[in-house]
Order: structure tokens, then sequence, then C-alpha cells
């Protein structure tokens, strides 16, 4: 699922909120205009931190302190920010862990009694069961797209809880990586590493602890591994290759290159094992 999310789209999406809230601020009292702020700020920090975080974040729920922002918008001015009550919506869209979402459930159900006093009963009954409904749909479809996601993603797995697939997963994720390095102004290289054919296993499970959680390790054939790193700038890669390189064998052989100078049309997995041209001295 975080694979597939339109980086660029979603910054958008939050910078217009928190434009969209700016327009509140001016005439909002004072303890409104401080959870305006806050909200704001996170928008900001999220969208312009989007880059790396959103791939990084399967542990920490930020999902709550949207959550909570959300709460304290109603509760603070319920007759101003009613119309946020629609927001839980989209707050329930988003990946999240099952207590997150349990912490979200009751927080939107307390910002339903928050704005109760201001409808009749029918009224508010429609708009809870409303919200509800809307709530559910959106958990159920993300559940179901994780699901369908795992499930795919599972038979190319190599070795369950590893981030280790086969060579042909390396094939289609380096378009896809290649087409976001360029929207997104990342730096992207990868690395191909050549070891005797008993120290494969060993290596491949050592390069996936000591890479990123969204990073993954490929194995090309009974002797050749290769990573696809995510940076910010070639300095940073040259740093990070370098920490990945001293956890080797030093009889390994490896060959880096960056994945916006590789030809995609034609390559194949024959011919990127066939990369690696320097021993691990002289690479590193």
């Amino acid at each position: 699922m975080q694979s597939k999310y339109k980086i660029s789209l979603l910054r958008a999406n939050l910078l217009a909120a928190a434009v969209a809230l700016c327009f509140w601020t001016p005439t909002a009292a004072p303890g409104a205009a401080l959870l305006l702020w806050l909200s704001i700020g996170w928008l900001l920090i999220t969208a312009l931190a989007l880059d790396f975080s959103h791939r990084r974040s399967r542990g920490l729920p930020w999902q709550m302190l949207a959550g909570t922002l959300l709460l304290g918008l109603i509760a603070v001015e319920p007759e101003r920010h009613a119309l946020l009550i629609w927001a839980w919506g989209a707050v329930f869209m988003l990946p999240q862990h099952r207590w997150a979402a349990v912490f979200n459930g009751c927080a939107a159900f307390a910002s339903c009694l928050i704005i109760a006093p201001l409808m009749s009963l029918p009224e508010w009954l429609m708009l809870t069961l409303a919200l509800a409904t809307l709530s559910l749909l959106a958990m159920a479809r993300t559940h179901q797209l994780l699901n369908m996601n795992g499930t795919i993603r599972q038979r190319l797995r190599l070795i369950p809880g590893l981030n280790l697939w086969a060579g042909e997963q390396l094939l289609r994720d380096l378009t896809r990586e290649q087409t976001r390095s360029e929207r997104e102004a990342i730096y992207a290289e990868v690395l191909v590493i050549q070891v005797r054919r008993h120290q494969l296993w060993p290596v491949a499970q050592k390069l996936c602890e000591i890479t990123y959680d969204f990073e993954n390790v490929y194995r090309l054939n009974s002797t050749t591994l290769a990573t696809l790193m995510l940076s910010r700038t070639p300095g940073d890669a040259a740093k990070r290759r370098s920490l990945l390189l001293a956890a080797l064998p030093d009889n390994a052989q490896t060959e880096h290159k960056p994945l916006m100078d590789i030809e995609l049309e034609l390559l194949t997995l024959e011919a990127l094992s066939r990369y690696p041209t320097s021993p691990l001295r002289e690479a590193s």
C-alpha cells in the first residue's frame, strides 16, 4: 500500500488543507486559533517531510495526532467547526494500527456528542449513523487493499519476514522507482554484490537488517544480490554505501550505479549479474 502512494498529490492535498484552515484563523477565538495553527503546522510539516517519512511510518501512528487535532478543533468551537466532523472519513482511510483505529473511533464518537446540542435528536442520529457507515467503509476498503497488496508481495518474498525478493521483482521496482526519483528529486542507486555461493543467504539476511524498511534486497542468482538504495543526495548515498560495504565479507565484489543512468528497456537479470567487477576493498 505504501509503495502506491502518490506523494505529489498527497502533498498538494495537505497543503490545500493547510491553506483552507488559514482562512479560519483571523476570526477564531484564541483557543481555536491556537489549535488551528497547530493543525496548520502539522499539515505543513507532514507535507514537507513526506518524501521519506511516509515510507517509515509503519510503526508511527501519526493518524492519532491528526485525530487529536481534529477532535480539539471541533470541541473548542463546535458552532464554527461542526463541518469538520466529515473529515473523520479521511482519517479512517489511512492505514493504521488497530489501537490507533480504536482511539480515532472514540474520538469521532466524542465529536458527535460535542455537536449534538446543535441539532435535533433525529438529525444527530442520522449524522452519527452516516458518519459511522462512512468510517466503516473507509476502513474496510483500506483493509482490503492492504490484504491484497500483502498477498501479492508475499508470493515474491523469498524468506517470510525479510525484505528479500526474487530478481524479477527488481526489474519491476526499477521502473517504478526511476519514475519516482525523477518526480520527487530523490537520489537512487543500484548496488550489486557478488559473493560465494555459501555466503549468499547470510549476506542477504545481513543486508535486510542494515537497509531501511522501505528498501528491498533481491537475489539475482545463486551468487549475486542487489539492493536499491534511496537517499536525499549522492553524498548521503556514498556515506550509506560505505557503512553497508563495511558489513560485507572481504571477498565480495560490488558495483554501484545511479538508477537514472541505467537503461531499463533492455535490462535483464543476466546483465545485472555481470555488474560486479570491483573487489570490496577497492569499491569502498
